[in-house]
């Protein structure tokens, strides 16, 4: 048995209301209807409960406020008639939390749009407005750390942050641990000694021709004193976006052994020693990052795995066919919607939190043990395009 907590006071001018409805529809024709024309139910949904005529069967999205007009629900629907007509269904056969959502509600509103993506951008504005109590919350349960590169500076840097918030900035993750993406950024810098410091740190260094210690040690080119040219550092800055993408990998290490049978042949042991170090610290590197497609595949992976009550949705994102980092939501269940209407949330989500995103496009294919929906990027500019839910065969292959 569902029980609100209400004073007296709601309480009486609830039943008052009730009580109302009753006495009209017993005043007119008989059959039991509320003020709306709607049959009475029974319960608090007869305050509000519109007329199925009433109510368009086109797209749209549409609101549900307590009593003291706070919006406590948001949803969309490809026909709002039916859609609808749902919440007022015997209490029985609603999901759990769907009448507790129905029965704090004291009305009930909704807006037509012209097609579903419309109402899918609306809802995502609406949740975001009002933050309704009601709405599935996907829950991350820490902030992930990212390994970011800022080529608009002059002097590239290289640093692990748990924030996306500079636009000159290129971020590689989210990684799954902060400790295994430290211990790869050592391994890299002692390959592709790019910068680490702040600005203010680096300006120091510039005026008093004094390096920091991460030069003395040979994890750093030292730029700030001109050890190397800022077009040099630059190029091995790319140099590190590139192992970080893919585009550098074994091309690049094939390189390197040249070199350093080169130098060997030349005498310069000193030289071929330390071309031989980088080549072992970038193969263990790569070798890190399992090959888990064709080399050409860059891919957002999500997976989940639900019952009545929660969903737990994780995703792999995979660039050059590499897995470059992870990241898992929880989430639970506010009322009886598939998993395929989660994925699509989460994705809106996630997506419309990034900036400077290509356009998206969406496949899933429904595997054995969930629903695995992949996200291609493709150049066209910031423009977001959604293609939801192109079906594929159970069993088809990765895209």
């Amino acid at each position: 048995m569902m029980i609100e907590r209400h004073s007296p006071e709601v309480w009486r001018k609830t039943a008052a209301s009730l009580r109302d409805d009753a006495s009209y529809a017993m005043e007119g024709d008989g059959r039991g209807v509320n003020r709306n024309g709607a049959p009475l139910l029974g319960d608090t949904r007869d305050l509000f409960r519109p007329k199925p005529s009433d109510i368009p069967a086109r797209p749209g999205v549409y609101k549900w406020r307590d009593g003291e007009g706070r919006v406590i629900y948001v949803g969309k629907a490809k026909n709002l008639r039916n859609r609808l007509a749902n919440y007022f269904q015997p209490l029985y056969q609603l999901h759990p939390r769907t009448q507790t959502m129905v029965l704090t509600a004291r009305s009930l509103e909704w807006t037509v749009v012209g097609t579903e993506l419309e109402s899918l951008t609306l809802e995502y504005t609406w949740i975001k407005e009002f933050d309704p109590r009601f709405n599935v919350v996907f829950r991350d349960d820490k902030t992930y750390p990212y390994l970011a590169i800022s080529s608009g500076e002059r002097v590239p840097r290289v640093w692990i942050t748990r924030s996306r918030k500079r636009r000159d900035t290129r971020y590689f993750g989210p990684y799954a641990k902060v400790w295994d993406l430290r211990h790869s950024l050592d391994r890299l810098l002692k390959t592709f000694p790019v910068r680490t410091c702040s600005q203010s740190v680096y300006h120091k260094a510039e005026v008093t021709n004094r390096p920091c210690l991460l030069a003395s040690i040979g994890k750093c080119s030292a730029p700030c004193v001109g050890r190397i040219g800022v077009d040099e550092h630059r190029a091995m800055s790319e140099q590190l976006v590139g192992v970080l993408t893919g585009r550098i990998g074994k091309s690049y290490i094939a390189q390197l052994t040249r070199e350093m049978k080169a130098t060997s042949a030349e005498l310069e042991f000193e030289q071929a020693a330390r071309l031989r170090d980088q080549i072992q610290m970038l193969q263990t590197v790569i070798e890190q990052n399992a090959v888990v497609f064709d080399s050409d595949v860059d891919a957002d992976i999500f997976g989940i795995d639900s019952d009545e009550l929660e969903a737990s949705v994780h995703a792999f994102f995979v660039r050059a066919g590499s897995i470059r980092g992870e990241r898992n939501w929880s989430v639970e269940r506010v009322e009886d919607i598939g998993d395929e209407e989660l994925i699509a949330d989460l994705i809106m989500q996630v997506y419309s939190e990034a900036t400077g995103e290509a356009g998206l496009n969406i496949e899933h294919e429904t595997m054995t043990q969930g629903t695995v929906i992949s996200e291609r990027r493709n150049a066209i500019g910031s423009t977001q395009s959604y293609n939801r839910h192109r079906r594929h065969c159970p069993g088809a292959g990765h895209p």
